[in-house]
């Protein structure tokens, strides 16, 4: 049986594969004469649509793709970050089975009332309101039955695909086979809610001295592999930022703080950072949720990490195009003369604007899009690491235009490079000029 789910699996992508070629070939046709940025848009679309088809697991794969600026431009990153995770809720009746074998007897009778009616339903599990039997008002993820078996199946099937387009001299820069894999294990990790609760614990102890930010607060005796019991939190997400109320300025201020922690003094990122895991509370708190992805940076790669930002702020592109270079886990044929003078062109294009009027967002951009013409990749932290600074710039600016990213980040910054191990020796040297 499971042979022939993979099979008709298989067969299923295969022609949701060809459809899609006929649908760009239709659309593109359709199109016209569209300019460089037009026909990327295009492929977006059109490739994030074809993910949406494929189901849960390939979702979540188009979603940390769109993380990836270095590998795939803003057409593409743009279309596949729209991607939704939502999904039709499974029924009650399976909620409630497995609640009834993750749970002890004891256990499960505190669970007093569950609403049927889910707050939120995605790829792995669900989300529905409960009460206790003290009466605190909680929230219980619920892991879906089928879950693993599902994304085990996808994954056997993407790693087969990995490898086919592997071949391809045009596609070998993006690593598949080696993005799969490290898919994979983020994956698997989201399924073990365990893990989960681990990087809870871990952001509430990082957190604890820190005012007005925090973390659901768990009950242990209620979570398990599939099964993650918390408090339920109110308040806004920071997807809508216009229904903030309380003091915008201070929300903006510890927003943008909690990440900058997060990225240079605790090395240990959320690593799927986006406005609608941030909820932000009538009493000014500013509440990360979950918690399933994390990135860590070794201690090693800190001083690089720091270094870059260092060059980043102040405007140094010879020193930013050595250390993306030298540092990256995998470069193409580059020719450096002209990646650096790339480098050096887009920091002359805001070379001597005030620090305060710089965008991170697009500093990050147009350093993203060098580096992926000249097929340069970088470590995957790290772009956790920038995706984590373009939304605190992003939802910190929405909630107080006046926020200046430079002057926050600056004593985190100082407190990173005078902490920060050695680093770890290059991967390679800057190739002598001719």
């Amino acid at each position: 049986m499971r042979r022939l789910r993979l099979t008709l699996r298989f067969f299923h992508i295969v022609w949701v594969f060809w459809a899609t070629l006929w649908i760009y070939a239709l659309r593109r046709l359709r199109a016209g004469r569209l300019s460089t940025e037009g026909r990327e848009q295009l492929r977006g679309e059109v490739l994030a649509d074809m993910l949406q088809r494929l189901g849960a697991t390939f979702v979540k794969f188009g979603q940390i793709l769109s993380t990836r600026p270095d590998l795939v431009g803003p057409g593409i990153t743009g279309a596949l970050a729209r991607l939704q995770d939502r999904v039709a809720p499974i029924a009650f009746e399976e909620v409630t089975r497995v609640l009834d074998e993750e749970l002890d007897p004891t256990s499960r009778a505190r669970l007093v009332t569950i609403d049927p009616e889910p707050i939120a339903a995605a790829s792995v599990a669900q989300v529905h309101r409960a009460e206790l039997d003290d009466g605190a008002k909680a929230a219980v993820k619920i892991q879906r039955p089928a879950a693993r078996v599902q994304v085990e199946r996808d994954l056997v099937l993407m790693m087969s695909w990995a490898r086919f387009f592997d071949r391809i001299p045009s596609v070998r820069m993006l690593s598949l086979p080696g993005a799969i894999e490290r898919f994979g294990e983020a994956m698997r990790n989201q399924l073990d809610f365990r893990l989960e609760a681990a990087n809870n614990h871990r952001f509430a102890e990082n957190f604890a001295t820190v005012e007005g930010v925090d973390v659901p607060r768990l009950y242990d005796a209620l979570c398990t592999e599939r099964v993650l019991t918390m408090e339920l939190v109110e308040g806004v997400r920071a997807t809508e930022p216009e229904r903030v109320g309380g003091d915008r300025k201070k929300l903006a201020k510890r927003g943008l703080g909690a990440i900058l922690k997060m990225v240079f003094d605790d090395g240990f990122v959320h690593a799927d950072l986006h406005p609608g895991n941030i909820l932000l509370t009538p009493d000014d708190r500013v509440v990360l949720l979950d918690l399933g992805l994390v990135a860590e940076i070794d201690d090693d790669l800190k001083a690089p990490w720091i270094q870059t930002f260092v060059a980043l702020s102040q405007q140094d592109g010879a020193l930013a195009a050595r250390l993306f270079y030298t540092y990256a886990p995998r470069v193409g044929r580059v020719d450096y003369a002209a990646f650096e003078a790339d480098v050096l062109a887009h920091f002359a294009s805001f070379h001597g604007k005030p620090l305060h009027e710089l965008e991170a967002s697009q500093v990050l951009a147009g350093m993203m899009n060098i580096l992926r013409r000249h097929r340069v990749q970088i470590d995957p932290v790290f772009t956790v690491v920038n995706l984590a600074m373009v939304v605190a710039e992003g939802l910190g600016k929405q909630l107080d235009p006046d926020l200046d990213l430079i002057a926050e980040a600056t004593p985190h910054l100082m407190r990173a490079i005078a902490s920060a191990p050695p680093p770890r020796p290059p991967r390679r040297e800057v190739p002598a000029q001719r």
